[in-house]
Order: C-alpha cells, then sequence, then structure tokens
C-alpha cells in the first residue's frame, strides 16, 4: 500500500511538473515559442523554407533569412504584422497561401480570456503582443 501511494504521489508530480517545467523553458522566449509551434512545418527551424510539410505545399515558404536583405536591408516590420495577422486582406499581396495566425491568435484570446470578464480589447491586445513577440524572434533570424 505504501508503495502505492508514493507511486502515485510521483506519478502526479511528474504529471504536473512535466508541463510546467517545459513551458518555463518556452517561456523564455515568447517569439520563439510562436515561431516553433506555427511556423516551423513549413518555414523549418531555421527559417530557411525547408519544413517538413514543404513537399506538400503549392509554393514553397518564404526564406524567412533573407526578409531584411530583400528589402534593401530594412527590416519591414508592418509588412510582415499584416502578413502575419492576415485578418485584414491586403489587395497588393496576392492571394492568401498562409494560415491567418491574426484569427487563430483571437479564437485562443477568446478561450483563455472566458470566465475572467476581460475585455475585447485586451483580447486584442494578446493578439497582437503574440504577432509582435513573433516578428521579434523572425528579426533575430535575419541574415547578417
Amino acid at each position: 500500500m505504501k508503495h502505492l501511494c508514493i507511486g502515485t504521489a510521483v506519478l502526479g508530480a511528474a504529471l504536473i511538473g512535466a508541463p510546467v517545467l517545459a513551458y518555463a523553458q518556452m517561456a523564455v522566449d515568447i517569439g520563439k515559442r510562436e515561431y516553433v509551434l506555427a511556423c516551423t512545418v513549413c518555414h523549418g527551424g531555421s527559417g530557411k523554407g525547408d519544413g517538413p510539410l514543404v513537399e506538400y505545399l503549392k509554393k514553397p515558404p518564404t526564406d524567412l533569412t533573407k526578409i531584411q536583405k530583400n528589402n534593401s536591408g530594412v527590416f519591414p516590420f508592418d509588412r510582415l504584422y499584416q502578413v502575419i495577422d492576415g485578418r485584414k486582406a491586403v489587395g497588393a499581396h496576392g492571394p492568401r497561401e498562409m494560415p491567418v495566425w491574426g484569427r487563430e491568435y483571437r479564437e485562443d484570446a477568446a478561450e483563455l480570456t472566458r470566465g475572467f470578464g476581460i475585455s475585447p480589447q485586451n483580447a486584442e491586445s494578446f493578439v497582437r503582443g503574440r504577432i509582435i513577440s513573433l516578428i521579434g524572434y523572425i528579426y533575430t533570424l535575419q541574415a547578417k
């Protein structure tokens, strides 16, 4: 009986502690966490457009390491924000090929804030924060 109680306690601690520890390690860089969760499947871990789903895409993903270089040395923060957010169609950008992360983040915000009395404005701040963090991480991938 004593071994059963100890085993149950160890299992319980592992089940509770593992996700907390994993989140604590990822929480160090929110932008990197967003990138890993949303972008690596297409853009790859290094951002070069070599993710595991590339062979299934009609159009190859952008090499994110060359964004600044391809924009005369200027990192186009606003353009990137619009592409990632995607909720507002930008006609000049052509047809939408990647997921609309702004909508996904908005749904996450609604779910996470439900029951806490958080206003739509604060939920939108949550969305903006995730996108800005992601862009910040993409900035660190730029080729020197």
